[in-house]
């Protein structure tokens, strides 16, 4: 049996930004645990030369919502939008990408089986199927932004672990 493009795509993505939006509950409730402001979460890092929390939250939602309105357009860039500063535009960006994500039909998403696209970055473009745009590259970018905004809490010391990640998995129970 052939996988529909939806059932590959859609449903991982409302499980991880739900995932997400958890985190951000997770991350205010440490700075108000440890009498830390916002920033200490917000800009934190696990390396010098990585971005922070808060753009990692913003790419999870680049990465869905934002990647299938690129498909729709035919090209897809990523936002030069500056990451949200605080926990309620963070939950805003998430609760956002969840709202229109789950909005696609899968009529939709079928439609862009093999439907041409191209990425766009800084004047390079690559060209793509729709299909293989968000399983090759739109999906595994939101996995590594959603996994590393875990790191982040993780490294900072907030109390949660891999269920936290996981969220509302599909089973069947």
């Amino acid at each position: 049996m052939a996988i529909r493009l939806y059932d590959a795509v859609i449903p991982q993505y409302l499980q991880m930004l739900g995932s997400v939006d958890k985190f951000l509950d997770k991350a205010e409730g440490w700075c108000e645990d440890h009498h830390r402001p916002p920033s200490d979460v917000i800009e934190a890092r696990i390396r010098e030369d990585m971005l922070p929390f808060s753009y990692q939250v913003k790419s999870v939602a680049t990465h869905s919502w934002w990647a299938i309105q690129g498909v729709r357009r035919g090209s897809f860039s990523p936002r030069r939008t500056t990451a949200p500063d605080n926990f309620d535009d963070l939950h805003a960006e998430i609760r956002g990408a969840l709202d229109e994500v789950g909005k696609v039909t899968k009529a939709e998403m079928d439609a862009f089986v093999d439907q041409d696209m191209k990425f766009v970055v800084r004047g390079h473009v690559r060209r793509y199927t729709a299909d293989k745009f968000l399983l090759s590259f739109s999906l595994p970018n939101f996995y590594f932004h959603a996994a590393t905004a875990y790191d982040i809490l993780r490294s900072k010391g907030a109390k949660i672990g891999k269920n936290d990640f996981l969220g509302d998995v599909q089973s069947l129970d």
